[in-house]
């Protein structure tokens, strides 16, 4: 359907965008039809989920691969077509000026932003209708079939908002679920379709099967029982418990359990997974083949270096070099070898040498299942060897580091949290960690203390809680005398638990940082690095202390590793804010007022990086698009000052004088 001489601005209050199932835009009840480029509709999506300006840097960086030959021409495409579908001719909807584009959604309903707002807000506040109402927004996955083939930065933040979602979904559904009679329809709906999106929740699946038996569904639970047992065991987990309930359920009888409440269960882990310490995930990296030109010397010695540093992470258990090279002499594959040493993950991969350069190509498996979870590829220069074996070496620890990270957090989301062992709960720490929010660094809290407990030895646990507790001070989200103290006790606690470790020295650094301990922070956190080079957040810690009270130009050197090192980073807005930062202290601002764009444009940027894209825009003279991010920070925090902004980080006075300037002329004094 094309729209002419018509603006969706002055129809704002009848434009519907639903981002649950397949992306769909309604304007005054008509539903548009929308281009048959992918990458127009996922512009779309990432625009009205961002809410503020995006450079067009970080827009090619997210829709097109490296291998594009002219992404700012397409992007220039894209927005034509978008203007097109917007009916859009006059520029007001969609704003594009200069480096920065923003969609204006105001009045619109989007049906995703509707529930982050609720959420916002604290759903314990809504009543039934309006939870019920929230819930009926899901009317499947977030962009349903809105996945690109070349575009991994963009369906990583579409994987992202999907977790998200779904896990406030299940949020939703439980308290419909608590709130709502027993017996009646609309209960046992919510209860249904919590089982079914949370199959490994005992709760759910045990109090599913005890309102069957009190509706007399014998068979139904029955049926039930027997297809959630063959996705528990496919998943080695423990189905005692929810047998042995329904069992007391068909022992009690349909009165009896209609009377009785949903009894209290606990998942488990079969074998070694019902130990509570901290279970470090097990990598073997096979031995670098080599090609007949390959470069013998160049893949014992990467190979070498990778599991060295590996090793150096200390949160996995790595395969000892002697025993790979053994069994790369024999010629064994990853699965098999995987099996004989039996390890979660190998890593494995090929050197040749072609027309003087030479080729790396590296994958990393799930040995269960047989899964790439990583594949990447590395042209070198052949005379560059120690570059080779620097360089390449690497980006494969880190991202070998990162996608094992990622694995072993999302499958602790899935466990109940009372079957979680150190390691699981952890890493369930670090998934809500990483919402950046007052009640999500509250859960992750609850869920590092719980793996402390469990293993006092676990040094990780102790840097998490001390995460939290400096997340508290540095967003003024409690006692900030009282976080600094806690901040500093557990980086301490994970240093004796583990003084090796670097993400000990890493929670230590920062703590001291709030202390204002400058020169003992970055002593710190330098130890960090030189534990494990490839430590990404120890460089971006480096890079953030550096950025205020120290050297910037080593901030700026320190934010790019970190960059390279973990490109997908959670903590990527505080990267490219720190980054920001050091080029106003360089006195660079409209560079500064670049990488603050692609900081506040990163999904989980909070209220401070607003403000130091504020303040980049404002000293750069960029009024109109101050205007823009100032209007985002009184929406998130209306009695947001800069006073707020300079109590949060360390700046001499010289910098500081020139934030308070700029604060000025925004109103933000």
């Amino acid at each position: 359907m094309e729209i002419e001489d018509r603006h969706l601005c002055r129809h704002a209050s009848r434009v519907h965008v639903r981002m649950f199932g397949p992306l769909s835009i309604e304007l005054a009840g008509s539903v548009l039809e929308l281009p048959a480029s992918r990458k127009v509709c996922g512009l779309l999506a990432y625009l009205a989920m961002s809410r503020r300006p995006v450079s067009r840097e970080r827009l090619c960086e997210l829709l097109w691969d490296n291998a594009a030959s002219d992404p700012r021409g397409e992007l220039r495409w894209c927005l034509s077509k978008l203007r097109r579908l917007l009916g859009d001719a006059e520029s007001h909807t969609l704003i594009a000026e200069g480096d920065a584009i923003a969609l204006r959604t105001a009045g619109w309903f989007v049906d995703a932003l509707e529930v982050s707002r609720a959420v916002d807000r604290g759903l314990v506040s809504f009543d039934i209708p309006a939870l019920q109402s929230l819930s009926d927004l899901y009317r499947g996955e977030v962009l349903e079939g809105l996945v690109f083939e070349r575009s991994p930065e963009f369906n990583l933040w579409l994987t992202t908002l999907r977790s998200r979602y779904s896990a406030i979904r299940v949020d939703l559904l439980k308290m419909l679920v608590d709130r709502l009679p027993a017996e009646s329809p609309q209960g046992l709906a919510a209860l249904e379709t919590w089982a079914e999106i949370a199959p490994f929740n005992n709760e759910a699946q045990t109090l599913l099967l005890t309102r069957l038996a009190e509706r007399g569904r014998i068979d139904a639970g029955k049926r039930h029982l027997a297809a959630v047992e063959r996705l528990y065991r496919a998943e080695c987990l423990d189905f005692t418990p929810v047998r042995e309930a329904w069992r007391d359920l068909s022992k009690a009888g349909v009165a009896t359990a209609a009377a009785a409440p949903a009894p209290s269960v606990s998942a488990r882990v079969d074998s070694a997974a019902l130990s509570p310490t901290a279970h470090r995930p097990s990598l073997a990296v096979m031995p670098l083949r080599v090609s007949q030109d390959g470069d013998a010397e160049a893949a014992r010695g990467l190979t070498h270096d990778v599991i060295t540093r590996l090793a150096k992470l200390r949160g996995f258990f790595v395969i000892a070099e002697g025993s790979m090279f053994v069994l790369g002499e024999q010629r064994i594959g990853p699965q098999e070898a995987a099996r004989r040493l039996n390890v979660e993950y190998v890593a494995g991969g090929s050197v040749t040498r072609r027309s003087g350069r030479l080729l790396v190509a590296v994958e990393l498996i799930e040995a269960a299942s047989g899964r790439i979870l990583w594949s990447e590829d590395f042209d070198r220069r052949e005379q560059d060897m120690f570059t080779v074996i620097e360089d390449v070496g690497n980006q494969i620890v880190a991202a070998i580091a990162n996608e094992i990270e990622a694995v072993e957090r999302n499958c602790a989301r899935l466990r109940p949290p009372e079957s979680l062992d150190a390691w699981q709960a952890y890493h369930r720490g670090l998934w809500h960690m990483y919402r950046f929010t007052p009640a999500e660094n509250d859960v992750a809290r609850s869920f590092f203390e719980r793996a402390a407990r469990l293993d006092p030895t676990f040094a990780r646990a102790h840097a998490g809680l001390s995460f939290t507790h400096w997340q508290d001070a540095f967003q003024h989200w409690g006692d900030r005398k009282q976080a600094v103290a806690s901040a500093l006790e557990n980086a301490g606690r994970a240093l004796l638990a583990d003084e090796l470790d670097p993400t000990a020295h890493w929670a230590m650094g920062r703590a001291q940082w709030l202390f204002g301990r400058h020169d003992a922070a970055v002593d710190d956190l330098k130890q960090s690095v030189h534990l494990s080079p490839n430590f990404a957040l120890g460089h971006y810690a480096l890079a953030f202390v550096q950025s205020q009270s120290g050297d910037p130009s080593a901030a700026i050197e320190a934010a790019d590793h970190s960059r390279i090192l973990s490109p997908f980073d959670p903590l990527m807005f505080g990267i490219l804010g720190s980054r920001a930062m050091a080029l106003v202290r360089l006195e660079r601002f409209e560079e500064a007022a670049t990488w603050s764009v692609r900081a506040a444009a990163q999904p989980n940027a909070h209220v401070l990086i607003l403000a130091i894209a504020t303040l980049c825009h404002a000293l750069a003279g960029k009024i109109e698009h101050a205007q823009i991010y100032a209007a985002a920070i009184r929406t998130k925090a209306p009695r947001f000052g800069v006073e707020d902004y300079l109590t949060s980080f360390q700046f001499p006075a010289d910098a500081a004088a020139l934030f308070r300037q700029a604060a000025q002329r925004m109103g933000l004094a």
